[in-house]
């Protein structure tokens, strides 16, 4: 079965590319294992200044690989071109810190000298998702050949023009084309993959449903894996925040990328007392986005990436309106070819209802009403998910002491949830578990070696 490259604006095929063979895969596989003995011989210095080259490449294609991003999977193109511009920044960040985070530590002890040693650990498979398709790879694979591991990524079957000009960019730095490779393969060929000695790690950033299938299979065969999977992240909303502040990042956080995104407030968790007023200032808000062609500078919601994601999005929310949510604007698919989607609130949300529970991805927010501080935190607390979360105070104390309460990865005060490449980057539950970013994501994937000199 081929892989289609659909533009989700139009409906329109952009591109076919054919899936690989048993024999391709074998083929590319033996050239990156050989390729994994000699980049884990070369020096931070030599890495660096491929990962800096790389960076370089980016910014002077940002155009060409805005518009890839933008048509493939539906981006708005001022996104696109933040998302290039930020996988540029995290190449460069590891290029001038991964030195310096793999330094051996020395240590005391009863050795005349001891030390830690971190060393790469071979050949790590990449699963990544389309909708940040240029930055979560980059996100993994900047600090995972700057260890001095090779890298095979296993990209999304609707962003596959992504996928190869991310080795493109590569590349056209001049990493030699054993230390990096786009395999065109379909999710029934990863299991076969993962269990090859060859692979010595796995990574995937997806859905729950995946990421424990593939953590299954790593774990069947003893590998490493780093899982960075679903979220539902809340929203707090206290009732001394700063309520235009508060509206503008959650219009910001919940559909920036037409809400498709791990780390999106998904969740609007807002204290009863200014509760109407806040609802009242966001949809304002939420109307005054217009879907439409990402390519155009004034549109201001993008189609989300599939037909089908679209459809399985308005199952939810009809049966989240069943089960007594109130429609605040919004709820209804767009005619016509485009994966589009009104931008969309639901209110009175209660434990019972899907909403509550499951993850919305696409351009619904969902409003929960509570009494104080406590409620709020056992309400963002009771969930699955454990991904990120963010309170919104004039208090930042108070807001503090809340953050350090949610079961999750990362809490931000008056802040929306991102990624930053100076800072780790993760989830628990079931929004997986290791760390990506910083020096924490760097050390994923190396084996910590002890060293003892009698």
């Amino acid at each position: 079965m081929p892989f289609n490259s659909i533009n989700p604006a139009n409906g329109e095929i952009l591109d076919s590319y054919p899936n690989w063979s048993d024999a391709e895969i074998e083929s590319s596989l033996a050239k990156v294992s050989i390729g994994a003995k000699n980049w884990a011989n070369t020096r931070f210095e030599q890495r660096a200044n491929y990962m800096r080259a790389t960076a370089e490449v980016l910014r002077k294609n940002k155009s060409q690989l805005s518009q890839t991003i933008s048509l493939e999977m539906g981006k708005l193109l001022k996104e696109a071109e933040a998302e290039v511009e930020k996988s540029a920044l995290g190449l460069e960040f590891y290029a001038d810190h991964a030195e310096q985070f793999l330094a051996p530590q020395m240590i005391k002890s009863d050795a005349s000298k001891s030390y830690v040693a971190y060393q790469p650990l071979g050949c790590v498979l990449a699963i990544m998702p389309w909708n940040f398709p240029l930055w979560q790879v980059f996100r993994f694979a900047a600090p995972a050949l700057m260890a001095g591991n090779t890298a095979i990524l296993k990209h999304a079957s609707n962003v596959p023009q992504c996928a190869l000009a991310i080795e493109n960019c590569f590349i056209e730095a001049g990493l030699p084309e054993d230390i990096f490779r786009s395999f065109m393969i379909t999710s029934s060929q990863v299991a076969p993959l993962i269990a090859d000695p060859r692979i010595h790690a796995v990574t995937i950033t997806g859905s729950t449903p995946a990421g424990s299938s593939v953590a299954s299979q790593a774990g069947k065969h003893l590998k490493k894996s780093v899982l960075e999977l679903g979220g539902s992240d809340p929203f707090i909303v206290l009732n001394d925040a700063d309520l235009d502040l508060a509206v503008k990042n959650a219009v910001a956080s919940r559909y920036m990328n037409c809400g498709q995104s791990c780390i999106a407030a998904k969740r609007f968790i807002v204290v009863n007392t200014i509760a109407d007023q806040f609802l009242e200032k966001f949809t304002a808000a939420v109307e005054e986005l217009t879907p439409g062609d990402p390519q155009n500078a004034e549109t201001k919601l993008a189609p989300m990436a599939r037909h089908d994601l679209r459809d399985e999005l308005h199952t939810q929310v009809e049966t989240a309106i069943s089960q007594g949510a109130n429609v605040v604007t919004g709820c209804q698919p767009i005619e016509g070819p485009g994966a589009f989607y009104t931008p969309s609130i639901i209110d009175n949300i209660d434990k019972y209802n899907l909403a509550y529970s499951d993850e919305l991805f696409g351009p619904v927010a969902t409003v929960i009403r509570v009494q104080d501080d406590a409620e709020a935190v056992s309400v963002a607390n009771d969930t699955e998910f454990g991904l990120g979360g963010s309170i919104w105070t004039r208090d930042n104390t108070r807001g503090e002491q809340i953050a350090l309460q949610l079961e999750s990865g990362s809490a931000f005060v008056n802040g929306m949830v991102k990624s930053d490449p100076r800072l780790p980057f993760g989830g628990i539950k079931t929004s997986g578990y290791g760390r990506e970013l910083s020096h924490e994501g760097i050390k994923e994937f190396v084996n910590t070696k002890t060293i003892w000199i009698r």
